[in-house]
């Protein structure tokens, strides 16, 4: 040990990964137990490089586009979501696809779809070239209007102000849409849209923790990849508590100088960051002074989402 310092950690509750991650993690699994390796899946299964690589060495290889994929190979969808487009594409190929699309990203399509079909024009809050932003504009018939920003509203031309809904991305929370959505109501009165309560549980509960843990902390560690949209939230919203705040995807990523003069640092992790990275950060940290580690009380999360049919069988008869 370098410094015989105290330091103490706090770490966030809820962090890491979300019923939506650890369903499609479990999915990419059972269908390389089910089928064997390899299993193809269309772009990173969730915005995790240590996950993707754990996946990767079990047999799962992870394509761009689906003519990377040999005939009758095992196609998975990535939790983000795809197009009406790639969809055809599988059936026209006749992939056996299993589709691990998170059930939260699956009711914003049916959400933008029930208002398309109701003749609405829909605008999309969320950010241009995210894969989940790309998969819902093709689920939507007629695409969409992408707005990420207030200012965005001034330059939306509408084909009617009384027709309009809008619909967001799930990796934004309540606060990150608030004054995006407040600003569509302004300039169009009548726009339709989900209830709040329809925003991805997991992104505000992981805002809502890291501001709680902000108040009480001197450095604030998101341990999550550079890629990750909700991870990057974390980080910001550190940032915007005036916190020196880092993000890093895993222990390496640590930089010994930050530590100066700090007392208590705050840990937490991207939805799609595992737990064992945050252990291998408190264990590096240990390196530099006597850790005193202390996890918040917090919203304790227990949504759990079914696996799809075909691997449900699977795994009650794995566990009988």
């Amino acid at each position: 040990m370098t410094d015989q310092r105290k330091i103490r950690v706090l770490l966030a509750q809820p962090r890491g990964f979300c019923a939506g991650v650890e369903r499609a993690i479990e999915i990419v699994n059972h269908a390389l137990d089910k089928y064997g390796p390899p299993v193809y899946v269309r772009h990173e299964i969730v915005h995790n490089r240590h996950v993707v690589e754990t996946l990767r060495a079990k047999g799962a290889r992870f394509v761009n586009e689906l003519d990377e994929v040999p005939e009758g190979a095992v196609t998975v969808f990535s939790a983000h979501g795809v197009s009406q487009e790639v969809i055809g594409e599988a059936k026209h190929r006749n992939l056996p696809v299993i589709d691990a699309t998170c059930p939260l990203v699956s009711k914003v399509h049916k959400e933008g779809q029930r208002y398309a079909g109701r003749g609405y024009e829909i605008i999309l809050i969320g950010h241009e070239g995210h894969p989940e932003v790309e998969g819902t504009r093709g689920q939507i018939p007629g695409g969409v209007l992408l707005i990420s920003d207030p200012n965005d509203t001034d330059r939306l031309k509408v084909q009617d102000p009384n027709k309009l809904a809008y619909i967001t991305q799930t990796t934004l929370s309540v606060d990150d849409t608030k004054d995006v959505i407040e600003a569509l109501k302004k300039r169009f009165p009548n726009i339709q849209g989900p209830d709040v309560k329809n925003i991805c549980y997991a992104t505000q509960n992981r805002q809502e923790s890291v501001r709680h843990l902000a108040k009480k902390v001197d450095l604030l560690l998101v341990v999550g990849a550079p890629n990750s949209s909700n991870s990057n939230r974390l980080c910001e919203i550190g940032l915007e508590m005036g916190l020196p705040s880092y993000l890093i995807e895993d222990s390496q990523g640590l930089e010994q100088a930050w530590l100066d003069g700090i007392a208590t640092i705050g840990i937490t992790a991207g939805a799609s960051a595992p737990e064992q990275l945050v252990q291998e950060v408190i264990q590096r940290l240990g390196d530099f002074g006597d850790l005193e580690v202390e996890a918040l009380d917090g919203i304790e999360e227990n949504v759990q989402f079914k696996l799809p049919a075909e691997l449900l069988n699977h795994k009650q008869a794995a566990s009988a």
